[in-house]
């Protein structure tokens, strides 16, 4: 582990139990729309901010905000700007964030298996 928060995850709750890495990983993408937004830029790739917003339909665009600068934190999500003028971002998966594809697609399939429309709530 390398990134700082990680570490003080793992050293302030968990360290040394065999439940750690599950504890540790559901904290780094547990917030409700960062697993959305991981599975969006899996699916479509780099994508800007106002394109991230439309293929996520019920996501406000101060939440989107802030989940992207929450990603980017935990080296998940890049952030590179595109163009000044006229100003574009375009947010890309890091590799450590990529490598979250099979957990994404582990949670899709459960999913689609165990809930129905109404049990999410």
């Amino acid at each position: 582990m390398t990134n700082v928060e990680e570490e003080a995850c793992v050293a302030s709750w968990c360290a040394g139990d065999d439940w750690c890495a599950v504890t540790c990983t559901a904290h780094l993408i547990g917030k409700k729309w960062h697993p959305v937004i991981v599975h969006r830029l899996l699916a479509r790739g780099p994508l800007g901010f106002n394109a991230l917003e439309d293929d996520i339909e019920s996501i406000s665009s101060t939440v989107l905000s802030s989940s992207l600068e929450d990603l980017e934190d935990k080296n998940l999500v890049n952030r590179e700007i595109v163009s000044e003028k006229p100003f574009r971002v375009e947010y890309s998966l890091t590799e450590r964030g990529a490598s979250l594809e099979p957990v994404v697609e582990a949670m899709d399939t459960w999913g689609e298996d165990h809930l129905s429309d109404t049990s999410c709530s």
